[in-house]
């Protein structure tokens, strides 16, 4: 690739009377305001629902929090079963402040309002690095921020995994306001300093303590500089000042890791079996094509190249570098079950400010015959993308993927039920589903999907069923078992002889599932049947969360409550 030539630091400007700095604020905070509004609008589709992996970060902020330390529930052993250090210390703050998991804002339960609210938040300061960046880059900041945090804001993958109680918000904070940091640099002919390069660097730490693939950030500044900062020795050295403005906090952790839990890897790595590029996953970016509308990838793309022959040119370049990694990123992760395309939250952001960018900067420069064809092309290719939009909405709000309050309510509240009614303060659970039982469930969970369990991890990470069968029956030996969908064949414990043995199905749930108990924790003659009894309004309560999967379930998430299902 050619090094492209560093365009001429432009002639420093006396600062602006205060009766004209006035307007320009004025205007930037409406340009930010607009599209926080719409993405509000939009988040409001998917009403409380969040996601089931949220609520194990939920649990352990709560332990963290109240002095249990880095555990799933109190009394377990330190795993990293979380693989979001960042999002769960502004959890971890949260509910040291009383603004989470204590109780409700305005009659909404706080563990829906919190992260919602702070994802809100985290996304407006998004759409002001979209400002900051136009404002170097644009006569008209405003509109391209308009237009750029409006197009995130209608793109549905993008609003329900911001608003899913995941750490997505932040990660394009911090991923965005990097680039916008490296391209404000530029304009003023300061790229090659150690200042931009030490804010690159900590923002990209921030990323990779945020999400997994967050490190390949850390080529954001030094790709950018290598390309566009003169001389190449200064851009060298402040290259390098930024990887250890990188690698400082990102050991540090890493130390911390070591010590604490023994691991390279959270746990969570370990389970989902990541492992190197693979040329089908990288034909998943297609999948992001489709989704954003070939047409508008189209138009996109022809107005980015057009515009990359303008003044313009070394910004978008510089934005274009982590749109690069994040879709490098994307097709090096390992394909996920939730939908949505879940870890392209990055490139929605970057792609829509590039693009508006591109076309702003693009139609300035044609007559009005040209403004007239290059608008009808582009409300053309919107309304497409639009109407795909629209529908994976709908689809999305019909059916939300793994709603945590509907773990709380069938794995939580239901396994506290039936504790209750065999007189027993304790016991264990193997499970699927993670989040929602560990934040009200009594019961120590083993985690099904290995998430939090490093030895299940292992198995998981070679796909060892009989492996697991083995750990399970002859060593956790749980009071109850759990297993639906997918999973229940893919396990296999209904054909293991030890299985059948040691165990007795209370009843069958739904998604061709069943609970189980041990038959020696059966210590008197009806306590199968009340288990039974607590069955069938349990799948009562299930009936009823699933009908509002957008619900929430409950004021506050208290450990030992059975909800809407009484005991026996």
């Amino acid at each position: 690739m050619a090094v492209l030539d560093q365009a001429p630091a432009a002639a420093p400007h006396p600062p602006a009377p205060l009766r004209r700095r006035w307007p320009r604020a004025l205007a930037a905070a409406v340009a930010v305001a607009v599209p926080t509004l719409l993405f509000v609008w939009h988040a409001t589709a998917y009403g409380a629902w969040e996601i089931d992996d949220a609520g194990i970060t939920f649990a352990y902020a709560r332990s963290v929090a109240t002095g249990h330390g880095p555990v799933l529930q109190p009394g377990q052993p330190p795993v990293e079963g979380f693989s979001n250090p960042a999002w769960l210390a502004l959890l971890v703050v949260g509910r040291w402040l009383g603004l989470f998991d204590h109780g409700t804002w305005f009659g909404v339960p706080d563990y829906v309002a919190y992260p919602k609210a702070l994802a809100t938040v985290l996304v407006a300061g998004t759409f002001a690095a979209f400002h900051a960046a136009a404002a170097v880059l644009s006569r008209r900041p405003a509109l391209v921020t308009i237009l750029a945090g409006g197009i995130t804001a209608a793109i549905p993958s993008f609003v329900i995994w911001c608003v899913s109680g995941l750490e997505n918000s932040l990660l394009v904070f911090a991923v965005v306001t990097a680039a916008a940091v490296a391209v404000r640099a530029h304009a003023r002919g300061a790229l090659a300093t150690w200042q931009p390069a030490v804010a690159c660097g900590l923002l990209a730490a921030l990323a990779a303590l945020t999400r997994p693939e967050g490190p390949i950030y850390a080529a954001l500044y030094p790709i950018a500089a290598l390309l566009l900062a003169r001389p190449v020795r200064a851009a060298l050295g402040c290259a390098l000042v930024s990887v250890v403005a990188f690698a400082v906090p990102a050991g540090a952790y890493l130390a911390y890791r070591l010590t604490t839990f023994g691991e390279w890897l959270p746990t969570t790595a370990v389970a989902k079996s990541q492992g190197l590029p693979t040329v089908e996953g990288f034909a998943k970016v297609t999948e992001l094509v489709g989704y954003a509308g070939w047409l508008g990838v189209l138009v996109g793309v022809v107005l980015v190249g057009a515009a990359l022959a303008g003044p313009a040119r070394d910004g978008l370049v510089i934005l274009l570098v982590p749109l690069g990694l994040g879709l490098v990123a994307y097709g090096v992760l390992v394909p996920d079950w939730m939908g949505q395309h879940r870890f392209a939250s990055p490139v929605w952001a970057l792609g829509a400010v590039v693009v508006a960018l591109a076309a702003v900067e693009v139609v300035e420069r044609l007559g009005w015959r040209g403004r007239i064809a290059a608008g009808t092309v582009g409300a053309a290719a919107l309304v497409l993308s639009g109407a795909g939009w629209i529908a994976a909405g709908r689809e999305f709000r019909a059916e939300p993927v793994a709603p945590m309050c509907l773990i709380v309510v069938n794995s939580g509240y239901e396994f506290n039920a039936y504790l209750q009614a065999l007189g027993r303060t304790e016991g264990t659970l193997f499970a699927p589903e993670l989040g929602g039982t560990a934040l009200v469930g009594t019961a120590i969970v083993t985690d099904g999907g290995g998430l939090a369990e490093p030895v299940m991890a292992r198995y998981w990470r070679t796909k060892d069923t009989a492996g697991v069968r083995d750990y399970v029956l002859e060593q956790v030996r749980p009071t109850f078992l759990k297993a639906h969908g997918e999973f229940r064949p893919f396990m296999g414990f209904d054909d293991d002889p030890r299985f059948q043995a040691d165990y007795v199905e209370i009843g069958p749930t739904p998604n061709n599932g069943a609970n189980w108990v041990r038959r020696d924790a059966l210590t008197d003659p009806g306590a199968l049947d009340r288990l039974r009894a607590v069955a069938a309004e349990a799948l009562a309560a299930d009936a009823a969360q699933r009908a509002t999967p957008r619900a929430s379930c409950g004021d506050v998430l208290t450990p030992g409550s059975t909800g809407p299902i009484r005991s026996r």
